[in-house]
């Protein structure tokens, strides 16, 4: 069994090594840039784009709030529904054209109609909203960047490196937000959006000079045509409910959690920055060491799910919690259910055939994005409804006072819970968590160990695996686990 795995490994390095002797030999003219295609090219690209828009935290709070005074939350979540459906639609097929047409034009175009709006900010806020909500089309740089890493990594180490490009995400946000609040006190909100647009220009240029193709030419599909294929794949579709209903909670935590913390708990902007930095380094940890010690003990698989169940305490936890360090501990266990979108990550790779991985990690930004749509809007849909809004400038201009919850007509004030969408959240994650249980940790699209497909543009084939309908036709390609 140990020489099998030895040969598969063996095996495996030398389908990486063809793709790079290809890209050397100029398989693809688009394929320059600075030295070979790497997990850290991808890596500066999160991190450049995050790190921007972590600078306009702070900036943004406000301006949401002076542009949209009446139903700040549920405005918010419109706007942000809006982005989610369009990042839905689009994301699958992006992922699918990234597959034949080559990952790098992509990352360019994804990177662009992300950051767009940034400058927008100080110019005209309505249209800076307004162009938020459109941007979703493209702004799906995640699933290129997820079939950026598959392309240069061997399957074995895709955990570690989903992890690593998650952890960046959110290192980017650790510092940022910090910066950006004192900026934007000391010397103004536009500075802040300057050196946003700076940063987002620096990725741009980034990705133009110094990001090689990954995907040769000659290792592509002659179409898109799997996107059917993929989309059919029960596993995937598994999968695909699983992120849906565990990123929902998320997608609509992130879009108000900050403007909760300052309304309903009273926190200061430089004690937001600062929860942002702790629970960001904490998930930097959570998605190296942490992730890595789980994959290689138990599988990814089997990784999701102390994922999701940490996830669900950390719902339940804000949605009880009114005190400032009930933030802070269900924070702690935030950084720990980081560990799960990378575990899903991997295993939908995995699942998938080298020319596929555009197609199933777009399904699954797909998801995400329908999920930063819906999620925004269910959570100020339910502050909506129980009266938790931010009616008073004095709120936002002084967020250091004694700041209790506004609400429209209270009854008994101390039997209303402090953070309701949290609850619905957590029971939502549950049914994740139920669903997830039948993942299995191969599917019907996985390859055969060994087999690379030949495509009609005359690549080379790579199908030196054992045969068909063996015992070790069915093994991974390389094991993630014992």
């Amino acid at each position: 069994m140990a020489g099998e795995k030895k040969k598969k490994k063996r095996l495996n390095r030398s389908i990486l090594l063809a793709k790079k002797i290809i890209i050397k030999d100029g398989g693809n003219n688009n394929a320059r840039g600075i030295g070979e295609p790497s997990v850290y090219h991808a890596v500066v690209v999160i991190f450049l784009e995050f790190f921007a828009w972590g600078l306009l935290t702070a900036p943004m709070l406000t301006v949401l709030y002076q542009t949209f005074p009446q139903h700040t939350f549920l405005m918010n979540g419109l706007i942000h529904g809006v982005k989610g459906l369009l990042s839905f639609l689009s994301a699958p097929l992006i992922g699918a054209l990234s597959d034949v047409w080559g990952r790098k034009s992509f990352l360019l175009l994804t990177v662009v109609f992300t950051c767009a709006p940034i400058p927008l900010m100080r110019i005209s806020p309505w249209w800076y909203f307004a162009v938020i909500s459109v941007s979703g089309v493209f702004a799906v740089t995640f699933s290129v960047i997820f079939a950026y890493v598959a392309d240069v990594t061997q399957e074995h180490e895709r955990s570690t490196a989903y992890g690593l490009v998650s952890a960046t995400f959110a290192a980017s946000l650790v510092t940022s937000p910090a910066i950006g609040a004192y900026l934007s006190r000391a010397y103004g909100d536009g500075l802040v959006v300057v050196l946003a647009s700076a940063v987002a220009m620096l990725d741009i240029c980034f990705i133009l000079l110094a990001v090689p193709e990954s995907l040769p030419e000659k290792m592509r599909p002659a179409s898109w045509g799997s996107l059917r294929k993929v989309g059919q794949d029960s596993t995937v579709l598994l999968i695909c409910i699983t992120v849906f209903l565990s990123y929902l909670p998320e997608a609509g935590q992130y879009s108000s959690f900050f403007l909760y913390l300052r309304q309903v708990v009273g926190f200061t902007s430089e004690t937001v920055a600062a929860f942002i930095a702790v629970v960001g380094i904490l998930s930097i940890l959570a998605q190296t060491a942490v992730l890595g010690v789980l994959v290689r003990s138990i599988g990814n698989k089997n990784t999701i799910l102390p994922g999701l169940g940490f996830q669900i305490l950390q719902l339940a936890w804000y949605g009880f919690g009114s005190q400032p360090w009930m933030m802070w501990a269900a924070g702690a266990v935030a950084a720990m259910s980081s560990i799960t979108f990378p575990a899903i990550s991997a295993i939908v790779s995995r699942n998938a055939d080298p020319e596929q991985q555009g197609v199933v990690q777009g399904m699954i930004t797909g998801i995400r994005g329908l999920c930063n749509g819906l999620g925004p809007a269910l959570y100020g849909f339910v502050f909506y409804l129980f009266h938790v809004e931010l009616n008073e400038m004095g709120t936002m201009e002084n967020p250091g006072k004694d700041i209790k919850v506004n609400m429209a007509n209270p009854t008994d004030e101390s039997t209303i819970i402090p953070g309701p969408p949290f609850l619905f959240g957590a029971c939502s994650v549950l049914m994740s968590l139920l669903v997830a249980l039948f993942i299995p940790e191969r599917s019907s699209l996985s390859v055969r160990p060994g087999s690379y497909h030949k495509h009609s543009n005359g690549a080379q084939n790579y199908s030196q695996g054992p045969k068909a309908g063996g015992a070790d036709s069915k093994e991974p390609l390389l094991e993630d686990s014992v």
